[in-house]
């Protein structure tokens, strides 16, 4: 087997086309089906399938495509102990982040890099939850979240916990509600109309568990996933919205109050591919991300 016929297997998996692992290895597609012909023939089993008109993994695709992250990491691992001996500018780290993330950890983390001489290029990536994986292959480190208890990441990334965020009722400074000195329920909150995420992406989820504590549906009234406009929106006396508790954005006409009887929140993660993070400024980078996460929830 070839290393780089293997690392055009594993961009497949990841990519989900031929024609995107061609782009982004700045090759043509028929490079790309060359280079998977010339290792399925060392491969007694079929890597790969035809799904309508893309080409996807097998069984064996994949488990071969996890293998290949493997040699990757040990390839990275020999460049790293060579690098060590080299005096070459250190690359770029290109780090994605969902909105909420981005605001919250990018400004802190651009300043705490430069002060160590680390070069961090930041982007915004706001996709639906099972998408944050494949935004590794073309970004060093991706902040992803995800409900508390939702699945896992797949293992062919690594993943660095930073938060576990609750999430909070965000209710206008003058509802009634605001005011009350006991804990507030599903129930009390139920009957509100709710600005709520899209369907499909992380946080999505935590609204129907509301609605089952409450043993009754809720009203969405209003579907957007910027926390900056939904909390203008309930200041606005406009609904109720659950956002999170650190990252989230702060408004002097809103009040955040938790509930009692819900369990409710987001781990939020630094995903990579496991060879990425074994790069120096990369593995820093990371670190770093770690102390932003706890200044943010640390008690005020």
């Amino acid at each position: 087997m070839d290393a780089r016929q293997l690392a055009i297997l594993r961009e497949l998996g990841d990519r989900g086309s031929v024609t995107a692992v061609a782009a982004a290895l700045y090759i043509t597609p028929s490079a790309v089906s060359q280079q998977l012909a010339a290792l399925q023939r060392t491969v007694p089993v079929p890597l790969t399938r035809r799904d309508g008109r893309r080409l996807a993994l097998t069984e064996a695709g994949t488990a071969l495509a996890a293998a290949a992250a493997g040699v990757a990491s040990a390839l990275a691992a020999a460049e790293q102990t060579v690098a060590g001996y080299l005096d070459a500018s250190p690359q770029p780290v290109h780090v994605a982040a969902f909105d909420s993330a981005a605001s919250a950890f990018f400004p802190s983390l651009v300043a705490r890099a430069a002060a160590e001489g680390v070069d961090v290029r930041c982007t915004d990536q706001d996709v639906a939850q099972e998408r944050f994986p494949a935004l590794c292959a073309d970004h060093d480190v991706v902040l992803a979240h995800r409900p508390l208890h939702g699945p896992p990441w797949p293992p062919t990334v690594a993943v660095t916990p930073l938060l576990r965020e609750p999430l909070d009722v965000a209710l206008p400074r003058d509802h009634p509600l605001s005011e009350r000195d006991e804990p507030l329920t599903a129930a009390d909150v139920a009957d509100e109309p709710w600005i709520a995420v899209h369907q499909g992406f992380p946080l999505a989820a935590s609204l129907d568990a509301v609605a089952a504590a409450a043993s009754r549906p809720v009203r969405v009234v209003h579907r957007l996933n910027g926390f900056p406009v939904a909390v203008a929106l309930v200041a606005e006396g406009q609904g109720c919205a659950l956002v999170p508790r650190w990252t989230g954005p702060a408004h002097p006409g809103v009040v955040l109050r938790p509930l009692a009887d819900v369990r409710i929140g987001r781990h939020v993660e630094a995903l990579a591919r496991p060879d990425r993070v074994l790069r120096t400024t990369v593995g820093r980078v990371v670190v770093l991300l770690r102390d932003v996460a706890a200044d943010l929830s640390r008690p005020t």
